[in-house]
């Protein structure tokens, strides 16, 4: 397996539910644009599926309903969720020692990227809460041709990062951050804060698992990230 020359591991962090406590309001967000063209789904079953790039997200959920979407619908439901998700932003915070855990890795030497499944859109809001030095790689939806469970997301980032996927960890709060971090060749790390539970996200590959960020932040140690070093 390819080894990048630096010896410390970088990190590659999911957005929502890892970073930003947003995902209910993407939830609520998709359920309000899937009405709008007559889909009527319970919350619990969109949530399940946050985390998957949007188009693959609509098939995947209007197949339970037994139905099939035109272009134009998908295209009218993404931009629906979209303006949905941006008139929520004032209701997203960070995550409990979200910001607190990036500078510290930064203040370690230790490099890390974004790589999320939302667009550029959906995701300026959230990444403005978390006060992002300048240069950080932030990998969007609307960077790659696929986005999870496809690896394409956390592939880029650490191209960007100039590490082997092998020596990076990727941190995520869903099973499909999870899968992507398994055929990207990562180890992923998982987190509670986007509403999975352990098993699953074990289940799905997480090498380890933290109720949020402020958690994972002093467990560094058990990723082999220290200080001094």
């Amino acid at each position: 397996m390819q080894r990048s020359a630096s010896s410390r591991p970088a990190l590659l962090f999911d957005l929502d539910g890892t970073l930003v406590d947003s995902v209910y309001q993407h939830v609520l967000a998709w359920r309000e644009a899937l009405e709008t063209e007559g889909f009527h789904l319970s919350v619990w079953r969109i949530h399940r599926r946050i985390g998957m790039s949007g188009g693959l997200f609509l098939k995947a959920l209007v197949r339970e309903l037994g139905h099939s979407l035109t272009d134009e619908q998908a295209e009218r439901l993404q931009k629906a969720h979209a303006e949905g998700f941006v008139q929520r932003m004032d209701q997203v915070r960070p995550l409990p020692g979200a910001r607190e855990l990036l500078s510290t890795l930064t203040a370690m030497n230790v490099r890390w990227a974004i790589a999320t499944s939302g667009s550029d859109k959906t995701a300026a809001g959230a990444l403005a809460l978390l006060a992002i030095p300048k240069g950080t790689p932030i990998i969007t939806r609307d960077q790659v041709a696929y986005a999870k469970p496809n690896p394409d997301l956390f592939l880029a980032a650490a191209a960007h990062l100039g590490h082997a996927p092998a020596d990076c960890f990727v941190v995520g709060d869903s099973v499909w951050d999870l899968l992507a971090a398994r055929r990207a060749g990562s180890l992923g790390i998982g987190l509670l804060s986007g509403g999975y539970g352990k098993e699953e996200l074990e289940m799905a590959g997480a090498y380890r698992v933290y109720g949020d960020p402020a958690e994972l932040l002093t467990h560094l140690d058990e990723l082999g990230i220290r200080a001094g070093e």
